[in-house]
């Protein structure tokens, strides 16, 4: 009789081979990936606080305003339903102050005499 030593089966190293793929690409993404996909995030806020920054009068958001805004932007996520109410909530903000006087203008809002 030959006698054998009980082995793996070879589903048992597929899964095993399969789990440790997942564990690496999980380790690479919560490590240095997710880095950039924020920085992709905080972009795309940047952008929309540009285009929001064109239509400022003299009386304007303070910085305290258009930081609460990206944080905001940035939370929301792929919430596209969110991220429109946040636009439209600094964008009532910046129609707000840019219908104030210098007298009227107060905070949130700054006066930007230049």
């Amino acid at each position: 009789m030959n006698k054998r030593g009980q082995g793996l089966s070879l589903t048992t190293i597929i899964v095993a081979a399969i789990a440790l793929i997942v564990l690496v690409i999980l380790v690479m993404i919560f490590t240095g990936r997710i880095g950039i996909f924020k920085s992709g995030i905080d972009s795309a806020a940047q952008d929309d606080l540009v285009r929001m920054r064109l239509n400022y009068g003299s009386c304007r958001p303070g910085t305290g305003a258009e930081n609460s805004f990206l944080s905001d932007l940035g939370s929301a996520g792929e919430d596209e339903a969110m991220k429109d109410s946040y636009r439209t909530d600094f964008n009532r903000l910046v129609g707000e102050c840019k219908a104030s006087s210098e007298v009227d203008c107060a905070s949130p809002c700054i006066w930007n005499a230049g």
